[in-house]
């Protein structure tokens, strides 16, 4: 059952990929709408990365004490 999320997941991202390169080079407006959900998803997916890999204040820290 994972392995069909899973891949359906990726089906969708593919699809979505081929909509963003057939929007740039002019395609009808239903492509240029999904692309628009596809790159406000991708955003979406970069904006929250970057919030949680700088959540914590001693993130890069080994914890070995000098002295």
């Amino acid at each position: 059952m994972t392995v069909f999320v899973l891949s359906g997941i990726l089906v969708l991202a593919l699809a979505g990929c081929a909509c963003v390169v057939w929007a740039s080079r002019g395609g009808p407006r239903w492509v240029r709408a999904v692309a628009a959900v596809t790159l406000g998803a991708g955003e979406l997916v970069r904006r929250s990365g970057r919030t949680n890999s700088n959540s914590g204040p001693d993130q890069g820290s080994s914890g070995t004490l000098d002295g």
